[in-house]
């Protein structure tokens, strides 16, 4: 089973994944750390973005994440990187190149994938799709809380951000039509958890 899980960055779309994962004992998908070791690798190296995607190794290792063998788990969450993974994310031959990629790897087993395009592109047939969303506001407040920012800075970052996201034929900004749409803004952790918990659960049920 494929639990897909969209939504724009701040939404909560990494937190609420591990979560469901750690919940149903699936394995967790982080996809935007992929297009983040794109994007640091293409940052220090240059080169076409593209060409970078399709010969990059990358390979989760538990809570680390190692790139051609180096562990840039670090590396991959600062700032600067969000803003790369950002940029290289628009380059349509690095979606082709990582997409492919991550429906490999879900082909089989039991997973949570998030991101911005999975229930969409990566994993259409997902037997449970949910659509994250939050306010701006909130959204641009836990970022700035987690990477101690100035939050007026980061609503502005932001704003660039999910308007260059949701061009280049991504759409993210959009739901599927058939996820489930559910607004995390005032709600716990638990909260959001349980909504999507119970959403897998009934899917078990139908396809049993």
């Amino acid at each position: 089973m494929v639990i897909a899980i969209d939504g724009p960055a701040g939404a909560g779309k990494s937190t609420v994944a591990r979560a469901v994962a750690l919940r149903l004992g699936f394995t967790y998908l982080d996809t935007g750390a992929m297009y983040r070791s794109v994007g640091l690798r293409h940052a220090q190296a240059g080169g076409d973005a593209g060409h970078v995607a399709a010969t990059i190794s990358i390979e989760f290792d538990g809570e680390r994440v190692l790139v051609d063998g180096e562990d840039v788990t670090e590396l991959i969450r600062t700032p600067e990187a969000s803003e790369a993974a950002s940029h290289v994310a628009a380059d349509p031959q690095v979606r082709k190149a990582l997409v492919a990629e991550q429906q490999r790897i879900v082909a089989t087993g039991d997973w949570v994938a998030e991101g911005r395009d999975i229930g969409s592109v990566v994993a259409p047939d997902a037997a449970v799709k949910v659509f994250l969303t939050a306010d701006p506001q909130e959204r641009a407040r836990r970022r700035a809380a987690q990477h101690n920012l100035d939050l007026e800075e980061v609503l502005k970052d932001q704003q660039a951000r999910d308007e260059r996201d949701n061009t280049a034929d991504r759409a993210t900004l959009e739901a599927p039509k058939d996820a489930t749409p559910v607004d995390t803004t005032g709600l716990t952790l638990d909260e959001v958890v349980e909504q999507v918990v119970t959403l897998a659960i009934e899917a078990k049920e139908i396809q049993a």
